[in-house]
């Protein structure tokens, strides 16, 4: 049986450990279950943690808006997220700042 390359960095020296794969190259962990099962849009934050439509996120980092007097300060609590296709792949709410698109790298799962 061949091992799927990782999700993550699609190394393809995957090995198994248990009922996970891992990878060695970025150190991601996934089940295959969830490998096979998965379809559609996956989103992961800058942990490898995936998210849903839904979660709660922090912003990991300061973030510059355009037109906006202020930025985005990192630890910015971010409820009720949409995920969307693209590369700004966030749809959200922010207080203060009205509705923006955000990348899942610059944020983390709470």
């Amino acid at each position: 049986m061949s091992l799927p390359n990782c999700p993550k960095c699609q190394s393809e020296y995957v090995y198994e450990d248990g009922v996970l794969l891992v990878c060695p190259e970025c150190a991601y962990e996934w089940s295959l279950e969830d490998e096979t099962v998965e379809e559609g849009l996956v989103v992961l934050d800058s942990n490898g943690n995936r998210l849903a439509d839904g979660d709660t996120i922090t912003v990991i980092k300061d973030l510059k808006v355009k037109g906006a007097p202020k930025d985005i300060k990192q630890g910015t609590r971010v409820k009720n997220i949409r995920l969307v296709e693209g590369d700004h792949n966030i749809d959200c709410k922010i207080d203060g700042f009205g509705a923006m698109k955000l990348k899942s790298e610059f944020v983390k799962k709470i």
